[in-house]
């Protein structure tokens, strides 16, 4: 008898270990259903990507959303909406949106941009735009004549900033006398920059430049090597960019490898 007794008290505590076991594994029974735990930890890696702090209160709160969305999720399955056509469309579509974010997740692991990368995106940018820079100003007029009309003004004492003003057909820059502001030479068409870069400071064209936007007549005003941002500014734009860059690449190659019928 007293051997009975003590298995009977051994089994009890086992199965008292296993029940409270498995209640550390929910954190509510909605209805007799369990509410496991992996809802909450799940729900709050979602509150933490959006870069909103992990608090108690938070957690509370999202506690509280878990147990409410079971009741919710009970009451729709009593009336049969997960049987709708709508429902299951709707949740092949989910299926298909978080299939597709973890591979991109994935690929974008095995594909990050590093320090390296950077930098030899950043040699490249410098590469094509260092050198001089121009600040011009200049006048555009629709006809020869008109160009010449200017040439006079100016012999006479006429201020460029105010010829520019007044006759300049540039929206862009007439308005603040002809100003172009620092530029590369490569940012104006050829007959442009070939008649800008021949100048020096202070020299006006002594003809008008003929393009296919109508006649300049231009001053260079100053001349300096190109400012250019340091790496460190300009490095998480260059990141994203490459980032971007290699992520529309590998959608566009297995694109062209699906056999599409």
């Amino acid at each position: 008898m007293k051997k009975q007794m003590i298995w009977t008290a051994v089994a009890a505590a086992a199965l008292t270990a296993l029940s409270m076991g498995a209640s550390a594994q929910n954190i509510a029974i909605v209805n007799g259903k369990a509410v496991p735990k992996t809802r909450v930890e799940a729900l709050m890696q979602q509150v933490a990507r959006s870069g909103r702090p992990i608090t108690p209160e938070v957690e509370a709160q999202v506690k509280e959303e878990v147990i409410a969305r079971e009741i919710f999720m009970q009451e729709a399955q009593k009336r049969g909406l997960d049987a709708t056509d709508d429902y299951k469309a709707q949740i092949e579509l989910a299926r298909q949106t978080i299939l597709i974010r973890e591979l991109f997740a994935e690929y974008q692991k095995t594909a990050a941009v590093t320090d390296a990368d950077v930098q030899a995106e950043y040699d490249k940018f410098v590469a094509a735009n260092g050198g001089k820079e121009y600040r011009a100003r200049h006048i555009l007029v629709e006809t020869e004549d008109q160009a010449k009309a200017v040439y006079a003004s100016l012999k006479k004492g006429a201020k460029f900033e105010d010829l520019a003003k007044k006759m300049s057909k540039d929206p862009g820059s007439g308005a603040n006398g002809g100003d172009l502001d620092w530029a590369a030479a490569g940012n104006f068409v050829k007959e442009f920059s070939d008649a800008m870069v021949a100048l020096n400071k202070g020299e006006t064209t002594p003809a008008a430049v003929k393009s296919q936007f109508g006649f300049h007549i231009i001053r260079l005003d100053d001349v300096r090597e190109a400012q250019l941002p340091k790496l460190e500014e300009v490095k998480p734009q260059i990141t994203q960019q490459m980032t971007q860059q290699r992520m529309a690449a590998f959608q566009q190659e297995l694109r062209a490898k699906a056999k599409v019928e």
